[in-house]
């Protein structure tokens, strides 16, 4: 994938314990893999509290250089995305604009100048689903923020399957958050991805999230083996 085509967008641990309905033993205790994370902090700040965070993105292809550049092509338009579309969203775990611009490029920077050493940690891996460069049930917990059923016009029904059991293929448990597309409604492939997993013996939960900023958008999936 090209720099050009990806819009670095990076989100908190706090967003994280939220979107996801992590507990402080779920951060510390377990292995943790992130499948999309970008430029978030989450990975950052895990480790700072001890925890086991392996992050994937095509992102982490690229230098510290190029992705504070990106980050900086970008910024400005994405906020003003959101500003014309402010109707669409939930001003209450983020209370208006100034707030959430402040949070997102505190949680590329807090990235940024983790990136380099995280690298060579092998806690940032350029890699993408569907195909996961880990042994089987490398990790306890797989989770996918913004990326699966968000994209639902990008990426197809077989993609979503293909890349959900290769998540559960490392990971004894999967969380994908939030249940939406881009235009803040709610995935087509929701359902027949539920009823597929559940066909291979998975138990599928749909489970009311902490967190809501797309309107309608806090809900995740939970997948975990039987």
């Amino acid at each position: 994938m090209k720099l050009e085509n990806i819009i670095p967008w990076g989100r908190s641990k706090k967003e994280y314990m939220q979107m996801f309905n992590l507990t402080k033993e779920d951060v510390t205790g377990k292995r943790i893999l992130g499948c999309g994370d970008g430029p978030s902090s989450f990975n950052t700040e895990v480790d700072y509290d001890d925890g086991q965070v392996v992050s994937i993105d095509p992102l982490y292809a690229y230098s510290k250089k190029e992705i504070m550049q990106r980050i900086d092509e970008v910024a400005e338009d994405v906020m003003a995305q959101v500003k014309a579309n402010a109707d669409k969203f939930v001003w209450k775990n983020i209370p208006d604009l100034e707030s959430l611009e402040h949070m997102r490029i505190e949680a590329m920077m807090e990235f940024l100048m983790d990136y380099e050493d995280g690298l060579e940690e092998g806690r940032y891996i350029a890699a993408e689903l569907p195909n996961l460069p880990f042994e089987d049930g490398s990790f306890d917990l797989a989770l996918s923020s913004h990326l699966l059923f968000l994209y639902s016009d990008h990426l197809d029904e077989a993609f979503h399957k293909a890349a959900i059991e290769e998540m559960l293929r490392v990971a004894d448990e999967v969380r994908i958050f939030p249940l939406l597309t881009l235009e803040n409604e709610p995935s087509p492939h929701v359902e027949p991805v539920m009823k597929h997993l559940e066909s291979k013996g998975y138990s599928v939960t749909i489970e009311k999230s902490g967190y809501e900023f797309q309107k309608g958008g806090d809900k995740m999936m939970r997948i975990v083996r039987n």
